[in-house]
């Protein structure tokens, strides 16, 4: 293509310059000044539109994109005024694993992103619907030079598989020609052919676990090596991949597209459906405010078809009317959270349609996340897309104090030098050491799900005695943890940090990024607090709601209320925590405070039901895992630990639990 047929919008850190552009004024890359770094997908496309995954998508491309609290770009903006490109600086798309973001962009008439750094899922997406990417800005001057670009240009230092799929124009026709001939998967539990296949690629020295794993789940495919290095493409087989509401449609569609109405699935018996975002839409003030119910309901009946037709098992979430009918046999919850209570297994590979997808790895399984394309590809041939990503080591050492939990912990690493550079994206994250015989499987999890706040792939922590005490606990099943179920002395790491827990303290994130972190202890200003939720993936878990409860119990027994104009949400993760606090009697404490209740869903963390805010002015502190612009409602959310979150609940400002205990007793 032609440079002068190429029209490029630099996403500028002022909103200015970007509303110029988008009114016809040409600029060049020195007149932009400082890009935009930490572009998420949640400003790409705002969780509140993800019912639409035909066209009019393309009408919301970067409708929350914030620049120096603004939102420059209009709904329909990017696509009337015709930009081929865009430019942006550090880890573009981080966050939530959605196509819906690079098939966005590609709908308004992108073809290119050209940024500093790219987050792992979003790059993949982009390649397997055929949007363009590349981190080589000297295209820019090319262009500006007049010169023609190539195809070899724009795939220049991309990986062969990478290229392959691109230039095929993406996954699902790349897949047509070359994946037929893939390895055929084998059968959950079965590991006959792990083995073999073990003895056929020969270990190259010490390993990871991750590479143990890896190597047994290893598929040969056409444009991929037998002795794959780092950051070479290739295909594994995944013992479990499970999809949720916002992509089953958009996958369904896409199958039908490339193979017609009659496709089969591959292994059925191991694709599992998940209903655990839609719960409580008609609540939700964004979608109520944007007239999409009616798509929201569409979209999970769309799943609801799918999973039928196909006989698939699948899981829905139940509201607070549904509940009062329920006989107890319905099982549910948060997709992640349901596959490490119900069904991943030690050595195994679990993919889904979530970027927390990596919940699971607190297990001692590899878990990541994929695009939807990734998974319409996986379900009908068996094979998943991943790129060889090298390992980091987190040496944990010591143990938590009191009152600090595995929440702290994240929020210190996301602050580090190391993660805030973007060093840690799509890597791997191994959590290791003495300390970590410490941590129960509950926290072990928050380490691992929040992994995609550090921007890898996935983290993973070698199985041990607490593995199997949770497998028994949580399901009556006898795990195994076969001989080789740990990383070897001597194992290559790229990066290796290591963490005194004892000297952790309790953490926040200020608004707008999970990266921004700072002990609560440093916060020089008093920051009041409209809303308290507790709840997500990430602290919906069993031990979260001890500490919720073990809070608000002291609260009462101090005769402490909630202020006036604070309002308190607290949403199990699944059933089984639920059912576990109504055993504790901790429903009696939390009715007695006055905090509502809400059934297992991702509700507020995704901006889908109470909990969120509803005002600019709002101000939320919150134990989700992630505060990206417009994430859980258009007010400022501050991250904290579950007992951070439900001190500063009590005390109607951001406090730790420690020192509001300090100020009631004087």
């Amino acid at each position: 293509m032609n440079s002068s047929d190429w029209k490029i919008l630099y996403l500028s850190q002022d909103p200015g310059l970007i509303s110029r552009q988008l009114s016809g004024e040409p600029i060049t890359r020195a007149q932009a000044g400082p890009l935009r770094d930490d572009v998420s997908t949640d400003e790409i496309t705002p969780v509140h539109i993800l019912s639409h995954y035909d066209n009019t998508l393309g009408e919301f491309a970067h409708t929350g994109l914030r620049c120096q609290g603004e939102n420059p770009i209009a709904r329909q903006a990017l696509r009337q005024a015709g930009f081929q490109v865009l430019v942006a600086g550090r880890r573009y798309g981080k966050g939530s694993s959605r196509e819906h973001s690079p098939t966005a962009e590609k709908l308004a008439g992108v073809q290119l992103v050209i940024a500093e750094s790219f987050e792992r899922i979003y790059r993949q997406n982009a390649d397997n619907i055929g949007l363009f990417t590349s981190t080589d800005f000297g295209l820019l001057d090319r262009m500006e030079r007049g010169e023609a670009l190539t195809l070899e240009d724009l795939l220049q230092g991309r990986e062969p598989l990478a290229a392959s799929i691109l230039g095929a124009g993406g996954l699902l026709r790349w897949g047509r020609r070359f994946l037929s001939s893939v390895d055929s998967p084998t059968g959950v539990g079965s590991y006959e052919k792990d083995r073999r296949r073990t003895v056929a690629i020969k270990a190259n020295g010490p390993q990871t676990l991750f590479e143990k794993i890896l190597k047994r789940h290893h598929l040969t495919a056409p444009h991929t090596p037998d002795q794959p290095h780092t950051g070479d493409g290739l295909f594994v087989r995944a013992d479990w991949r499970f999809i949720h509401e916002y992509y089953t449609g958009m996958a369904d569609t896409l199958m039908k597209n490339a193979l017609g109405q009659d496709f089969t699935l591959q292994s059925p018996a191991q694709i599992v459906v998940f209903e655990d975002h839609t719960s409580y839409v008609e609540e939700s003030p964004a979608h109520v405010q944007g007239g999409l119910i009616a798509n929201m309901h569409a979209m999970s009946q769309a799943q609801r078809n799918f999973a039928a037709r196909h006989g698939l098992r699948m899981h829905r979430t139940l509201t607070d009317a549904e509940v009062l009918q329920d006989d107890g046999s319905n099982v549910a919850g948060i997709s992640h959270a349901m596959v490490a209570e119900h069904y991943a297994l030690p050595g195994q590979v679990v993919v889904g349609t979530d970027s927390h997808t990596p919940h699971s790895g607190a297990l001692g399984c590899v878990a990541f996340g994929v695009g939807t394309t990734d998974m319409a590809n996986a379900f009908v041939t068996g094979a998943v897309r991943v790129t060889l990503p090298e390992c980091v080591r987190v040496e944990l050492q010591g143990k938590l104090p009191a009152g600090v939990t595995a929440k702290d912990l994240m929020l210190h690493l996301l602050a580090t030098p190391y993660i805030r550079s973007g060093s840690g994206v799509g890597k791997v994250f191994e959590f290791a050491g003495e300390g970590i015989a410490h941590l129960s499987t509950d926290e072990r999890a928050t380490l691992t799900n929040m992994c995609a706040e550090l921007g890898g792939l996935t983290g993973i922590v070698a199985p041990d005695a607490e593995t199997l005490r949770f497998i028994r606990e949580r399901r009556g099943v006898d795990a195994v943890i076969d001989d080789w179920m740990h990383s070897d002395d001597g194992a290559h790491y790229a990066h290796n940090m290591t963490v005194h827990l004892n000297t952790l303290c309790p953490m926040v994130a200020r608004p707008g990024d999970p990266g921004l972190g700072l002990a609560l202890s440093e916060l020089q200003e008093r920051v009041r607090i409209d809303i308290a939720y507790g709840g997500s993936c990430t602290a919906g878990k069993r031990e979260d709601f001890d500490h919720y409860h073990a809070v608000l119990a002291w609260g009462l027994n101090n005769n402490l209320k909630l202020p006036e104009g604070v309002q308190v949400f607290l949403q199990y993760g699944t059933t089984a925590v639920r059912d576990y606090c109504a055993a504790q009697g901790y429903d009696k404490t939390f009715a007695a405070l006055g905090v509502r209740i809400l059934q297992p869903s991702c509700g507020a963390c995704a901006n889908c039901g109470p909990g969120s805010s509803t005002d600019s002015a709002q101000v939320t502190v919150s134990a989700i895992n992630r505060n990206f612009p417009g994430r859980s409602g258009p007010g400022q959310v501050w991250l904290a630990s579950p007992p951070t979150v439900m001190a500063s609940a009590l005390a109607g400002e951001l406090i730790s639990f420690e020192t509001l205990r300090r100020r009631i007793s004087g």
